[in-house]
């Protein structure tokens, strides 16, 4: 499978990155997003049966975590694992998952 990053998921890392590099450094910030990414593409070996359904919020939808800090929101379609969102720093993702649907 595939994984792709939708605009929105791409926007949070860019964030990500921008607020890690302001509070500690670009190496840092780098090193982590990129392991946040890594930990995103991973999710291409049995994704259907990783994290948690959340069809409450999306049909299809699909949340997991990267260390505890990091929720990614995921679905899985035909031949692709689509990125949602990548939420950190206690985000209220539910409330923001729901807002892009509207």
């Amino acid at each position: 499978m595939k994984v792709i990053f939708t605009p929105e998921a791409a926007d949070a890392l860019a964030k990500l990155q921008c607020y890690i590099e302001e509070a500690a450094s670009k190496s840092i910030a780098k090193r982590y997003v990129g392991e946040v990414v890594k930990f995103c593409e991973s999710l291409a070996e049995f994704a259907p049966e990783r994290g948690n359904r959340r069809d409450d919020l999306r049909p299809g939808l699909r949340v997991t975590n990267y260390k505890g800090r990091v929720v990614i929101a995921f679905a899985v379609e035909l031949d692709q694992v689509a990125i949602i969102g990548v939420f950190a720093g206690g985000q209220d993702y539910e409330t923001i998952l729901e807002d892009q649907q509207h």
